[in-house]
């Protein structure tokens, strides 16, 4: 039977704990002094360590101090479970005064003893005093090395961790009697996550294999995540497979996994093979994970059956599943909803706000994206770096160029933030947008961290724009130097020169493109209907159901015509004529979702889009028309950000529909601009979609 708070009523040296007890469990007391001899230093240490145990560590820790008040002299067994409670408070007065105590009494250079102040030094942040007491320790056993590594481990000096691993190893070679054991693995595999690097993961998990724990399950989660750390998924899915008997962490670590490189559909497969298990059952770790797998994959189905789970399970109001579910609904195309769920959070924390701020900014509600970051000022939450990305790129989407410049200022100014890449990458895209090209590019060469291939992106694009021919030479060297195989930056330099009328500089842009092989990203476009994925490529003939689909968004395109409807072709290259232009442009990826979509859904309903590339200005107007003309809501989720469709207007405003002028060109396959036979990642997506009965529901 566990005996609490005992100690505080024993010592008689606090009436208000008595009292507190007595209210609590008024026959505690009379049970204690009946049954147990206070004279007695073993029945104290069964206290001492009884409370330790069961995580009651102040009380342990009183009890060790009433028991010295009695004038009894403690053992080697009192002192392990007196400092295993300092650590568990991160009791660092407490803990010294501790080690004084075993220091005078001798114990200091016990094994047990100085383990234990080892774990106490380091959890505590002391880690040259753990150091030194490890370093003094006579004799040594394994718990005193595995928590000298661990200690490394936890205050971020993963080599040192290693370093001592491979000195036990030496050191264990001629000592029969000592063996690493499974508990120091966990730690020396974390190092491992820590440093991320191949051949060292391979050279632990090789020692792992030697000593017998391929089959430990707490090794193996670890492993996972080691594997997955260095880049290595495969790997990780290996030593996944290798685990016997899998645990929910297990389950949870490789979703995380997954979800995190972007592999949602293994994500989900895992999912439904971890509910398939009898043995375990999901938490809210693991929705958390399989959240975050809807959120990149955009299966809004999926999603909101994850969230029906949460809500049954009652952790709606979790802060961190919450804004989880939050992200999940921002990323799926549905920001009322992603608002109902912020709203439900109870104690909201930075990354809570700054979800909520990201989700209307990517969706061009600006200006909503701003009450909401007044709000978690008012409420005095202090944001962050990402706050602020998040409030600069929505500023970034709606053009709004005073108060994007004024909060980049601010978060130097009163938050001490220094602006990063992605802040600068933001203010670049907003002048340049607004036609600040000078300003922008004046930016730049202030910077105080390299300028990285995005900010000389939105500088080039926003060249095209406004057709600023030398900038954009200026902005387009520096890409080919940061990013050489992008045939993007080739292309939008050579519809710059198209502009300007320099068709010998056009034409010498191509024969490089073709002589270095250069391909660009293949353009399609994504459509959940009835939990199934629909995948088009631009002038896609592979559908099923293809003749239906040309032959209804040819109806759709009379339509549009008589609406008012004019193509617009600035976003097709320019030596091709205009009813060719025009051809191209009704066969792009996002028109032959729609089309499909307004096809097989139910009338009313919302229909959503997700394409890999930017929308082109063409399939932007063409969409508005298309939305008004069958009464519907469409969401388009580009690359860059989504598009709500609805009545004839899109939620940007229309701010972006010049911009996407820059969107690079979807052609068929066989055309001399179109992508190679090598395997890119977005034929990857297409093809494993393609399979057969390939589904996303539960």
């Amino acid at each position: 039977m566990k005996i609490t708070k005992v100690a505080l009523v024993t010592a008689g040296s606090s009436q208000v704990a008595v009292n507190h007890l007595s209210r609590n469990n008024p026959n505690l007391i009379t049970f204690f002094n009946k049954y147990v001899d206070t004279t007695n230093v073993w029945s104290w240490n069964s206290v001492i360590a009884d409370l330790a145990r069961s995580g009651n560590s102040v009380e342990s820790l009183l009890a060790f101090s009433a028991m010295r008040k009695l004038s009894l002299t403690p053992n080697r067994s009192t002192f392990p479970c007196t400092i295993k409670s300092c650590s568990a408070l991160f009791d660092l007065y407490s803990g010294k005064q501790t080690h004084l105590q075993a220091f005078v009494f001798g114990f200091q250079d016990d094994v047990f003893v100085s383990s234990a102040l080892i774990n106490m030094y380091s959890k505590c942040g002391h880690l040259d005093d753990a150091q030194n007491l490890f370093d003094e320790t006579p004799v040594r056993n394994m718990v005193s090395w595995t928590s000298m590594i661990t200690g490394y481990v936890q205050n971020g000096r993963p080599y040192d961790a290693l370093a001592l691993l491979k000195h036990f190893l030496t050191e264990s070679e001629n000592e029969d009697e000592m063996c690493i054991d499974s508990v120091a693995m966990v730690s020396v595999l974390a190092a491992c996550s820590s440093i991320s690097n191949k051949n060292v993961t391979e050279g632990v998990h090789g020692v792992v294999v030697k000593k017998g724990f391929e089959e430990n399950t707490r090794i193996g989660n670890t492993l996972v995540d080691a594997y997955a750390k260095c880049g290595m998924l495969g790997f990780s899915r290996k030593a996944f497979n290798e685990i016997i008997n899998k645990d929910v962490t297990t389950w949870n670590s490789m979703i995380a996994v997954s979800a995190q490189h972007g592999m949602s559909t293994e994500a989900l497969d895992l999912f439904y093979a971890m509910v398939r298990d009898a043995n375990v059952k999901y938490n809210a770790v693991t929705l958390s994970a399989v959240l975050l797998a809807c959120s990149h994959s955009g299966a809004l189905q999926i999603g909101k059956c994850i969230h029906d789970q949460v809500i049954k399970m009652g952790l709606d109001e979790d802060v961190v599943i919450g804004t989880s579910v939050v992200d999940m609904y921002c990323k799926c195309g549905r920001v009322g909803a992603a608002r109902i769920a912020f709203d439900r959070i109870k104690n909201k924390n930075v990354m809570s706000w700054t979800a909520m701020v990201a989700g209307y900014g990517m969706h061009g509600y600006a200006r909503e994206a701003l009450e909401v970051f007044y709000e978690m000022v008012r409420v005095k939450m202090v944001p962050n770096y990402i706050t602020f990305v998040s409030v600069l790129s929505a500023c970034s989407h709606a053009g709004l160029v005073d108060e994007g410049w004024h909060w980049f200022q601010i978060m130097t100014r009163e938050y001490c933030i220094e602006p990063g890449v992605e802040h600068y990458s933001c203010m670049v895209d907003l002048f340049g947008r607004a036609g600040f090209l000078n300003r922008a590019y004046d930016l730049i060469k202030k910077m105080k961290v390299r300028p990285d291939f995005v900010v000389w992106g939105s500088l080039l694009a926003a060249c095209r724009m406004h057709k600023n021919v030398d900038l954009g030479e200026i902005a387009a060297r520096k890409l080919f130097e940061l990013d050489p195989k992008n045939c993007g930056y080739y292309v939008l330099l050579s519809n710059i020169y198209a502009d300007a009328g320099r068709w010998e500089d056009v034409e010498k842009m191509r024969i490089f493109m073709k002589s270095h092989g250069l391909s660009k990203t293949p353009g399609f476009s994504l459509v959940e209907l009835r939990g199934r994925v629909h995948v088009f490529l631009v002038g896609d003939k592979e559908h099923p159901d293809h003749e239906k689909i040309y032959s209804y968004l040819e109806e759709l395109c009379m339509k549009v015509q008589e609406a008012g409807y004019t193509p617009n072709m600035t976003s097709v290259l320019h030596d091709i004529d205009s009813e060719e232009k025009e051809m191209t442009l009704k066969i792009h990826s996002e028109k032959l979702a729609v089309a499909y979509a307004v096809m097989n859904s139910v009338p009313g309903s919302t229909i959503q889009v997700i394409k890999n590339l930017r929308i082109c200005g063409d399939c932007h107007e063409t969409i508005k028309f298309i939305a008004k003309i069958v009464n519907r809501e469409i969401v388009v989720r580009d690359s860059k950000r989504f598009h709500h469709f609805r009545d004839g207007i899109c939620s940007c405003g229309d701010y972006c529909d010049d911009y996407n002028k820059n969107s690079l060109v979807e052609k068929p396959c066989d055309d001399d601009w179109a992508f190679s036979g090598d395997e890119d990642a977005c034929l990857v997506v297409v093809r494993l979609f393609r399979k057969p009965n390939r589904r996303l529901q539960i």
